[in-house]
């Protein structure tokens, strides 16, 4: 067992910042096409974090062109992930935000939670 974790522990980043389901983020994924290397910005709300390790991921929800809702799930640890970017923290009172998939317009807002800087609890 301690011979898997230290082998995850390499491969684990220590540049993410601290963010939970409910925040708005800017993930900005690594695209390869053919011989090219571009820099693809997502942004949306966190409807769950899962796993832990080097197997944790997140999905971020964001609302496409005419309304469309469109999910993507990025595993926290990729090498693609250049940053991620917290721009909202939201208030939310449960861990995975599915009924957002129900709602739209001014019924999937979630209020912006307030806390000091520096903190990160709860």
């Amino acid at each position: 067992m301690e011979i898997i974790q230290s082998l995850q522990r390499e491969y684990m980043r220590d540049d993410i910042p601290p963010f939970s389901p409910g925040d708005t983020v800017r993930v900005h994924y690594r695209v390869v096409e053919g011989n090219n290397v571009r820099i693809q910005p997502f942004e949306g709300v966190v409807i769950r974090k899962r796993g832990g390790g080097t197997d944790a991921t997140f999905t971020v929800r964001r609302i496409a062109a005419h309304g469309i809702g469109v999910e993507r799930t990025f595993p926290l640890h990729s090498p693609f992930i250049e940053k991620i970017e917290v721009l909202r923290h939201g208030r939310v009172r449960r861990a995975r935000l599915y009924y957002l998939r129900g709602r739209s317009g001014k019924a999937a807002r979630i209020k912006e939670r307030r806390r000091p800087e520096g903190s990160y609890l709860r």
